[in-house]
């Protein structure tokens, strides 16, 4: 990764499940041309990591806090992760066991 490259954790809460927003991430993700992946958690929430420009990942925010039609955000929380894995492609994961 070059260093201008971030890699930030995002959970997000409220009617994520469901509705199709993971689908929905994961060609958003893919269209600014970030890599990493996105997922449900069995708490209800969806997982997203993701890897680009900081200017970049600050946009997916902002769309995540929307996200599709049907879903209600109701919270986004950030980490920046530090030593993330790097990604091919933005993908949906499965969920965690």
């Amino acid at each position: 990764m070059s260093k201008q490259t971030q890699c930030r954790r995002f959970l997000v809460s409220g009617r994520v499940q469901g509705v199709y927003y993971r689908g929905s991430t994961r060609d958003r993700g893919a269209a600014l041309g970030l890599k990493g992946y996105v997922r449900n958690l069995d708490d209800g929430r969806v997982e997203v990591r993701a890897c680009g420009e900081p200017t970049v990942l600050d946009a997916l925010e902002a769309w995540l806090w929307q996200g599709p039609p049907m879903a209600q955000v109701s919270d986004v929380v950030v980490e920046l992760i530090e030593d993330a894995e790097p990604c091919e492609s933005f993908v949906i994961s499965r969920v965690l066991d």
